[in-house]
C-alpha cells in the first residue's frame, strides 16, 4: 500500500525514499528544470514495477492527449499480477481540464501510483489541485539551476558514481555546456565510461579529450586571464579561436565575459567582501570568487567595469551588422579584448 509523504521534498530526499519503495499515492513533479522532473518519474517506474509488470500495469499518458476523467479511470483500475500499478502523466500543462483531477485526491486507489509532469511552470497554488495533492501525496518543485549551482551539481552527479573531479575541469564543463543538465549529465557519463577504471578523478585532460574543450584555450581560460590582466595569455587564447573557427563562437564568448563583469559589478555591492560574501551575494561558488572574480575587482575598478560592460554590448551590436558593420568575430573580439585590458 502507498505511503503518504510530506508535502514538498528535495530531490535527494525523494530518491532515498522512492529507493526505499516508500512510494506517495500521487506525485507532482512541477517546475522549469525538466531534466529532475525526468530523472524522477524514470525512478518512480523502474522502482515501482518489475519490467514484467509493465505491459498491463503501467499507463503512459499524455496531457495534450487525455482528458481528467480518462486519467481519473486508469488510476481506479487494479494490478495484475502485481502490488501496484503506476499511471504516468506526461507534459501535464497542457492537459486543459487538469483542475478536474482534484476528486480523484480524496478517494485515491490505494494501489495506483500517480505521477504527474507539470513541465515549464507549475501548478496554479490558488486553486484546487495542488491543494488536494498536497493532502496525500508529494510535490517536487524543480526550479531551473542557476550558473552558481552548476558546479555543485556536476561534483553532485560524479560523487553518485564514485567520481570526483579537478577545479578546473570543472569549470571548464559548466562554463561551457551551461545549464543544460540533461547534457551535463550525459558528457559526465560519456567521460565517466572513457576513463580507466582505476582511476577516481576528471581532469581538465580528460575533458579536452572526451569533450572537445580545449584545456588552455576556451572562454573559461579567457575570463581567468582578463581576471589576472595577462595580456599575453588573453592575446594568445584570442589569436587561437581566430585559427581554429570551429572552436570558437563570438555570442557564446560575449555571454560569458558579459556574465563575467556583470558579477564583478555586482561584487562591488556585496556588504561582506570575503570571498564567501562575495560568493553568497552573486550566487558563485568560493572558489571561482578566489579565482577571478576577487582578483579581478583589484585591478578593475567600478566605473571601468561599467565602461566594459557597455563595449560588450557594442561589440554584440557590431557581430550583428548594426552600424553597417562587416568585420570579422575574431577581429572583434580582439579589438574588444584590447579595450578591456588598457
Amino acid at each position: 500500500m502507498a505511503t503518504k509523504s510530506a508535502p514538498t521534498i528535495t530531490y535527494d530526499e525523494l530518491t532515498l525514499q522512492i529507493r526505499a519503495h516508500e512510494f506517495a499515492s500521487v506525485y507532482c513533479l512541477q517546475g522549469e528544470e525538466d531534466y529532475y522532473i525526468d530523472t524522477l518519474s524514470q525512478l518512480i517506474l523502474s522502482e515501482a514495477l518489475k519490467p514484467d509488470e509493465r505491459d498491463f500495469n503501467l499507463d503512459l499518458l499524455y496531457g495534450s492527449e487525455v482528458t481528467a476523467n480518462q486519467v481519473i479511470s486508469f488510476c481506479q483500475g487494479l494490478p495484475m499480477m502485481a502490488e501496484r500499478r503506476v499511471v504516468l502523466l506526461r507534459e501535464a500543462q497542457q492537459m486543459a481540464d487538469r483542475e478536474a483531477l482534484a476528486p480523484y485526491m480524496q478517494h485515491v486507489n490505494p494501489s495506483t501510483i500517480l505521477v504527474i509532469c507539470h513541465k515549464h511552470g507549475t501548478l496554479d497554488a490558488r486553486k484546487t489541485l495542488l491543494k488536494e495533492i498536497k493532502k496525500v501525496g508529494v510535490v517536487f518543485d524543480s526550479p531551473r539551476l542557476k550558473d552558481g549551482q552548476l558546479p555543485a551539481f556536476v561534483a553532485s552527479y560524479l560523487k553518485a558514481r564514485g567520481k570526483d573531479i579537478e577545479p578546473n575541469a570543472l569549470h571548464m564543463v559548466c562554463e561551457h555546456i551551461g545549464s543544460d543538465l540533461a547534457r551535463l549529465s550525459s558528457e559526465m557519463d560519456k567521460i565517466i565510461l572513457a576513463l580507466p577504471q582505476d582511476q577516481i578523478r576528471v581532469t581538465a585532460e580528460a575533458v579536452e579529450e572526451h569533450i572537445g574543450i580545449s584545456k588552455d584555450y576556451n572562454n573559461f581560460e579567457l575570463q581567468n586571464a582578463l581576471a589576472a590582466r595577462d595580456v599575453l595569455k588573453a592575446t594568445r587564447i584570442v589569436k587561437y579561436f581566430n585559427n581554429n573557427p570551429r572552436s570558437f563562437a563570438l555570442p557564446m564568448t560575449l555571454a560569458t565575459l558579459f556574465s563575467f563583469f556583470s558579477d564583478i559589478l555586482m561584487a562591488y555591492y556585496a556588504p561582506d567582501k570575503s570571498d564567501s560574501g562575495i560568493a553568497s551575494w552573486i550566487g558563485k561558488s568560493p572558489w571561482s570568487v578566489r579565482l577571478s572574480i576577487s582578483p579581478a575587482m583589484q585591478r578593475y575598478p567600478a566605473r571601468k567595469v561599467v565602461d566594459i560592460l557597455a563595449e560588450i554590448r557594442n561589440t554584440d551590436a557590431k557581430s550583428k551588422g548594426v552600424g553597417g558593420c562587416r568585420t570579422a568575430p575574431g577581429d572583434l573580439l580582439l579589438e574588444l579584448i584590447f579595450f578591456i585590458l588598457h
